[in-house]
Order: C-alpha cells, then structure tokens, then sequence
C-alpha cells in the first residue's frame, strides 16, 4: 500500500468511527467503546507507519482536483513532511489515550455515545489540518474543530457554566476566523492556487502582494484558535467541559493548530519583519500574562489553561524568531506532559466524586489517595517547570537558544527586536512557570483543605494511561533533540550553554521561592483566624495576622468556601493577585467595549422595530379595517333598504349628470 493511500486512511478511519458511533450509539450500545477506541487507535498505527516511511526525507505530496471553480483550483491535496509526520503522530496518541481515558471517566455518562463519535471526529479534523496541502481543504478540518469543541465543552449542557463556555469559545474562535477566511482568500489570489507549495514558491519568488497585511489577517485567526492575547479568554472558561476534552484540546488538537498553521507557512510571515515583531509581542505579552494568571487561580483545570496559553506563547516566540524546527518540538513536548497534567487532574476530580471540587484550596490527603496521579503529575511538572532531564527542558531551551541567536546575530531571518522580545519575556515567564507548577504540586498533594469523600481506586483505564504518557514526558526531549533535526530541516537543537544555565536557574529560583513562601504561610496559617482570611481574601497573610490580632476577630463557620491562608500565590503576587484571579479584566474589558454597545444596538433596533417600524404596518392595516367595519354594518339583509339606497344613489347620479350637462 502506498504512502498515500496509508496518509488518506489516517484521518478517514476516527471519521468513519465517529459517523459509525453516531448512527449505532443508542440502537448497538456495546459498540460504542470499541468504535470509540480502536479506529483511533489504528488511525495511530497508520500515522506512525506514514511517519517511519517519510522519515524526515522528501515530502510526500499528491493532489487530484475537487472540482472546476473557474479561478483558484481547490484541490484534495497532501503534503506530508517531518513536521507534518511527527504532529500527526503525538495527536493519534493523545486522542487514543484520551479515548481509553474516557471509557473510564464518563462510564456511567448517558451522553457518552456523542461524546465518543465528538471525540473521533475532532481527532479527524485535526488530523485533516496536519496532512492536507491545500489551504481549502485545511479550513474545513480547522472549523470541524470549532463546531466539535462548542460541543464537547458544552458537554454538561445542565450547567450555566458550560453553555457560556460553549458558545464565549464558539464566538472568540468565529472573531479571529473572519479575518483569517479574508487572509486565505487574498493569499490565494496573490499565488493563484489554493495550495501550500504553490503559495511558499510564489512567496520566495516575490509573488505576493502586501504580505504584512495578509500575515496581519492570518494572525487574527491564530489568536483566536490557538488562544493567544487578545483572543485567549475562551480558553480558561472552556474547562467546564468534561476533563478529557480539556487534554485532547490543549494538548493536540484545536490550539495547536494555529501554531502549526503559522509553521507551515512561516516563509510568508518572514517576508514581513512588521509581522514578526507583532508576533513576538503577541507572544510575549501571552506568556508573561498567562503565567501570572495561572499564579493566581484556585481551581486547578484554570492553571493548567493558562499554562498552556502560556506554552503556546512559546512556541509562537520561536516561530517570530523565524525557527519552526523549536516551535513543533515544543508542540510535540508538551502534547505530551500537558495531556499527561490534564488526565492526573481528572484522576483527583474523578477521586473527588465532582468536578466542583477541583478548587486546591479544598484539596487534602491526594498524595496516599491517588498515587498514580501523583507521580505522574509530578514527572508532568517538572516537565513543564523546564527542570532537566525531563522532556520541557530541552524544548524550552530551544526556544530560548534560538531567541539568543537571534540577538547575538548568529542566526539571519529575524528581527533583532523579536530576538530580545521573546528571550526576555521567555526568561521571566521559566521564573513563573516554575512558581505556579511548585504552587499546584504543594497545594494539590501537601494541602491541608477539606477532605472529601473516598470513591475508591479509579479504573484501570484512567491511569494506565498516565503512565504511558509519562514516558514522553519524562524522555523525549533527550532523545529526540538529537533525532529531531533531520525531520526538522536539519535545524540544530541542541542545548546551549547560556540560555540552558540562564533558564534553569531562573526555574529553580522560581521553585524555591515559591516553596519557601509556602513554608512560611503554612506557618502563619497556624495563628491566623480563618474567618479573617475569608473576610480579606485579597490581603496578604501577614496583613490578615495584624488585623487579627488588632481587633480579636474570631473563627468564621465555613472554611471549605474560604480562601487558602497557605496558598504562596497571595503573597508572592501582592496587590497585583486580584487582577490575575480574573485574567486582568480582559473580560470586563471586552464587554465594555463590543458586548454592550452591541446589546445596545439591539436594544435600539428592536425598539424602532416595535415602535417605528410596527407602527407603520398596524397603521397601514386600520384604515382597510375600518373601511371593512363601515361596509359590514350597510350589509343589514334588509331588501328595502338596499332597494332604497339603490334609488339613493341613482337620484344622486341623476342629479350629478343634468348639473354636467347644464354647465356644458
């Protein structure tokens, strides 16, 4: 069988599973899991024997046209190169894994069929965006993505919560793809097809037309997919989806494919240095923001979102310095450790018994309850936290050593602003990273919040799972930063001396800190009234012991509902704690300035609607009414009188002829 024939089969077989699942999922209910799980899990094995034949050498391109439209070609086109190969390989094993996951999760979901066809099908749509080759074709897969995660996030379609998260994701993502369908099209337009390679060659031949703006439009779409400032507030809101969508789209599909989108076509973006520096802003600004926010969140499923804007920030850092070899290693990474931190979350959420319980100031005892997640989850962050040897380090280094080129001028195609960007907000967000990853490992397993109740051991399938993704994440970088350069147009990643010493001391320093912190409001913890926190949840503990101790104020009822007077982020943010809780008002912000001029627009529209517009047509229908109301009372039935008005009438015409023919 061919390559290709081998690559069409990879997104087709989760497709035709999720359509199978759909039609048999209430009549045949014990197919749904095996037509969850195994096409899946063959679309995985397919990938990586697409990937072993590619073997980072020649791209693999075909391409057969669709159909006549009379300009632009759109074409089912293919083209399959390392990046390409080794990305469809880390989402077949992210959505098999999450499929397995998720017999145990959701067994006893009524929705669960829907739920597993979703699943299959954004699988298939993302697999669609990595292979195709043609512009058109990668639209379709990248909004069968947008339509599949309003959905799922929408899972527990009960709650408010879910179905405001469903449809802020649906809108954000629709914002930012507006712009980027008007970006493809005039793109084509400047190449005259539709397909990747065409465009790339009509790029290095100086084909395109204003490439910044086209490059500005494409990255408006980006943002919104990949959730990056400013069009990043869907994503922390979208956790109150089921816990395995959250893996699934944070770590293989749907964010990433803005990044992969941007990689592909990163010649276009190099032809415009305005539209690198806006990229490193953009991905400057998401890094440092989001990794404050996650600093300063409660709920553990919110730290883990804003980490993973913050990951993405990365690897959009390295695409502005013009190296999409150390964006897609950082994209294959931290697949793995961010779905391996998203599952163990579902493991302590599971153990819980509900997903309200997800709060790390009510966490107690986890560490003896769930020992798989711990460990796991432990090996996750300090892949994350970029602490070596475990895989974070060597992606995030790349990042870093590439920015570093860039500013000492060893490596050409960027600007040096971008350089000096990316590697100064990369640093101070490795100090960050560092602080909130310590923070949740402490608050999540050595807190001392309130115990809920013990469901049992959790099923096999759950962390099984765990474990098989601990093994990339505590693995792949070391090995795969020596292999990883001839998939990755032979670019160098190794470890450099001064960004690998620079960045893990920054980490380490964010750790410790962060633990001694911890250590002392633990302490303090001990003498402070908890009624005191509970009444000043934004002061620092040392304030809160003060006033305590000033005005004698007693222990309040309720400590399950009152902050965490150990929690290190209070301290470690100060006043600035309060404005990262709530992403810095982006929220309020945004409703200020389009959701409620837009409400009242519609305000006013429907007021001249009801009242101006309405008004005509209810006048326009009286006065027929009441022409029809003085007509229905001359019909009595009564012969006389129609006798008479008949002689009426023909004495008045009468009359009107002689007084014509007299004036004549």
């Amino acid at each position: 069988m061919s390559t290709t024939t081998l690559a069409v089969l990879v997104p087709l077989l989760p497709f035709l599973g999720a359509l199978t699942g759909l039609l048999l999922g209430r009549t045949a209910p014990g197919f749904v899991r095996p037509l969850a799980v195994l096409p899946t899990f063959a679309s995985l094995l397919l990938a990586v024997l697409v990937a072993a034949r590619q073997s980072g050498g020649q791209a693999v391109d075909s391409a057969t046209e669709l159909t006549p439209t009379g300009s632009v070609p759109v074409e089912l086109a293919l083209h399959i190169d390392g990046f390409a190969a080794l990305t469809a390989v880390l989402v077949g094993v992210v959505a098999t894994c999450v499929q397995i996951y998720s017999t145990g999760y959701l067994r006893d979901d009524s929705r669960y069929p829907s739920y597993a066809a979703l699943v299959s099908l954004f699988t298939s749509a993302m697999l669609l965006v990595v292979y195709s080759g043609d512009l058109m074709v990668l639209l379709v897969g990248w909004e069968v993505m947008g339509i599949c995660s309003y959905f799922l996030v929408g899972h527990y379609w009960e709650t408010p919560e879910a179905r405001a998260a469903s449809l802020k994701a649906f809108l954000v993502t629709k914002l930012g793809d507006v712009p980027f369908l008007i970006g493809l099209f005039a793109l084509a337009g400047g190449a005259g097809s539709f397909r990747i390679t065409r465009i790339l060659g009509a790029v290095a031949n100086g084909g395109i037309e204003h490439p910044t703006l086209i490059a500005l439009l494409l990255l408006a779409g980006v943002a919104g997919k990949s959730a990056q400032f400013p069009l990043h507030t869907w994503l922390p809101d979208a956790m109150a989806g089921p816990t395995p969508v959250s893996a699934l789209i944070h770590a293989a599909t749907m964010v990433a494919a803005g990044v992969y989108f941007v990689a592909r076509l990163l010649p276009l973006f190099e032809a415009s240095r305005a539209a690198m520096v806006v990229l490193a802003v953009m991905a400057a600004v998401t890094m440092t923001g989001s990794a404050l926010a996650a600093l300063a969140q409660d709920d553990i499923k919110r730290v883990l979102a804003y980490s993973t804007i913050g990951q993405l920030g990365y690897m959009t850092g390295a695409l502005a310095v013009a190296d999409r070899g150390a964006a897609v290693f950082h994209l294959l990474s931290h697949g793995a450790f961010k779905a391996l931190l998203f599952l163990a979350a579902g493991v302590i959420i599971h153990a819980a018994g509900t997903n309200s319980l997800a709060a790390m100031s009510r966490m107690s005892n986890l560490r003896d309850r769930v020992p798989d997640a711990y460990w796991t989850m432990t090996v996750a962050l300090l892949a994350l936290a970029a602490i070596p040897p475990f895989s974070g380090f060597f992606s995030k280094e790349a990042v870093l050593g590439v920015a570093e080129h860039v500013v000492t001028g060893h490596t050409e195609g960027a600007p040096a602003a971008a350089g000096w960007i990316v590697l100064l907000a990369g640093l101070l967000t490795a100090v960050l990273t560092a602080a909130y990853a310590t923070r949740l490992w402490l608050l999540a397993f050595r807190g001392h919040g309130t115990e809920a109740p013990d469901h049992g051991r959790q099923p096999l399938a759950m962390t099984t799972v765990l474990w098989v993704l601990a093994v990339p994440s505590l693995a792949v970088g070391g090995l795969a930063f020596r292999a990883l350069p001839d998939w990755f147009d032979g670019h160098d990643l190794t470890p450099t001396l001064t960004t690998s010493v620079l960045g893990t001391g920054v980490a380490l320093v964010g750790g410790i800190v962060t633990y001694a912190t911890w250590r002392h409001t633990t302490a303090l913890a001990g003498r402070v009234p908890m009624g005191a926190v509970a009444a000043h949840p934004s002061a620092d503990a040392g304030q809160v012991e003060a006033e305590a101790i000033a005005t004698h104020e007693p222990a309040y009822g309720d400590v399950a509902h009152a902050p965490d007077p150990a929690d290190p982020g209070r301290l470690l943010l100060g006043p600035l704690h309060r404005h990262a809780a709530v992403g810095f008002h982006l929220d309020a912000v945004y409703t200020a300035l389009f959701v409620r001029p837009v409400r009242a627009g519609a305000s006013l529209v429907r007021f001249l609607d009801r009242e101006v517009v309405e008004t005509y047509v209810r006048g326009a229908g009286t006065l027929p009414r009441w022409l029809g109301a003085a007509v229905r009372r001359a019909q009595t039935g009564n012969v006389q009188t129609y006798v008479s008005a008949l002689l009426a009438g023909t004495v008045v015409l009468a009359v009107a002829a002689v007084l014509v023919a007299t004036g004549a």
